[in-house]
């Protein structure tokens, strides 16, 4: 399976001004060779191959007096980009013709220096760890990095990246093998909600930490303290890097706690069920902020990639499922109730219920036996999957061929015992 270590970067002024010079001609390039895929479909003209745009728009436009600064970069990160426009093509055309499950993926779109992540690609020609635990990037240099952990195995690509607060970011695609932890006789069922984050079958229950909530005082002065600033000014880009900095401390907040807690769940049950909620409705509803502050998708996605890699079961109960409306004593469904409704009586059995604990011995029992039908989810009325989509890695990037042997596992460094900051 395919995983991502994402690490910090500090590049110094000089690496800086290269990997934005990357950042743009890596742009340049997958606009003139959407740009060139457009106007051939608008004119009814067969669709361009990566071929003929390759040598368009990077051989020969490196020749012209317009394009000359394309040299300045490596070769690797402007064919990277095309690759990276042929996969935004494909993933396309299989949406359309259902051969890719899941959310439908649009047309790609022209790329802005105006937007929040910047990023390049590379394979293992165009970088390399060095044994002082520092990275090489082509055309770059030698990037210092704060290691976190270390690699597990040798990485396929590179992925460069800028978020909009300004921060660089390495990010290392490492094919590796599960890492199967000791089998257990217990499994759990999850209810999802947002006074409480999740409740188990057990009866635990995990508080919400509401990071955006936390931080929603500052954000509103900061946001504030920008609205002020004179378009175009150095205050007021400033300002915007506040906010973004804030926002950026919020989402990091978040995602640790999400990996601490997804962890924590899969090491103490062998196999974990939760229900597949449509984030994407709810956020469009009045607790809007609170459904996308609460992360669901990010969090349903950590368990589901460290179920694979622990060797644990993990399965979906489909949204139809009435998870709130099931007696789990009995088995009656005594209907719908509005949401203000935490505690129920059963009309049948007169068991007194918690909303969110029945839910989720209900999802439970409703998880063992989509396991035993050896299906991945629940089946709706029409006896098809509400949704089936692959056990992905967590942000799994296409890796690169290794053609070379420039990158080696783990940092020297650190495996010498050395501190590299």
């Amino acid at each position: 399976m395919q995983l991502r270590y994402n690490y910090r970067a500090y590049p110094d002024p000089a690496q800086r001004c290269a990997l934005a010079r990357a950042f743009g001609c890596a742009r340049v390039v997958w606009n003139d060779c959407l740009r060139d895929r457009k106007e051939a479909h608008a004119a009814g003209l067969p669709y361009v191959k990566s071929a003929e745009l390759s040598r368009l728009r990077i051989t020969q436009a490196k020749r012209t007096e317009e394009r000359a600064w394309l040299a300045e970069v490596s070769a690797v990160v402007l064919q990277q980009s095309l690759r990276d426009l042929d996969t935004a093509y494909r993933n396309f055309f299989d949406s359309l013709k259902g051969k890719r499950q899941g959310r439908r993926a649009g047309p790609p779109r022209y790329k802005s220096k105006k937007d929040t992540r910047q990023s390049i690609r590379l394979n293992t020609n165009a970088f390399a760890l060095r044994d002082d635990g520092t990275v090489y990037v082509a055309k770059v240099g030698n990037l210092k990095v704060t290691w976190s952990r270390r690699l597990p195995a040798a990485p396929t690509s590179l992925t460069v990246t800028k978020d909009s607060s300004g921060r660089y970011f390495l990010s290392f695609v490492v094919d590796t093998e599960p890492d199967a932890l000791p089998e257990l006789e217990t499994d759990a069922g999850l209810d999802l909600g947002l006074s409480a984050f999740a409740v188990l079958s057990d009866g635990s229950r995990i508080d919400s930490p509401r990071f955006l909530r936390r931080a929603e005082k500052k954000l509103k002065r900061l946001q504030r303290e920008l609205s002020r600033k004179a378009k175009g000014s150095k205050n007021r880009a400033k300002a915007r890097i506040r906010v973004a900095r804030q926002h950026a401390k919020v989402a990091d907040r978040r995602r640790d706690w999400h990996h601490k807690t997804s962890t924590q769940i899969i090491r103490d049950n062998q196999a974990v069920y939760v229900e597949d909620l449509a984030v994407s409705a709810f956020g469009r509803t009045r607790p809007a902020k609170s459904v996308y502050d609460a992360g669901w998708s990010a969090f349903v996605g950590m368990l589901e990639y460290k179920a694979v890699k622990h060797g644990r079961t993990f399965a979906k109960v489909g949204r139809a499922f009435p998870s709130s409306q099931i007696c789990s004593a009995c088995g009656f469904r005594d209907g719908p109730k509005p949401l203000h409704v935490r505690e129920w009586t059963c009309s049948k059995c007169g068991t007194v219920h918690d909303r969110d604990h029945n839910a989720a011995r209900n999802v439970l029992v409703e998880g063992r036996r989509i396991v035993a039908a050896g299906r991945a989810e629940t089946l709706n009325a029409c006896g098809a999957p509400v949704r089936r989509a692959p056990v992905p890695a967590q942000r799994g990037e296409a890796g690169s061929p290794r053609k070379g042997r420039t990158a080696q596992a783990g940092v020297p460094a650190l495996e010498a015992g050395k501190h590299v900051k």
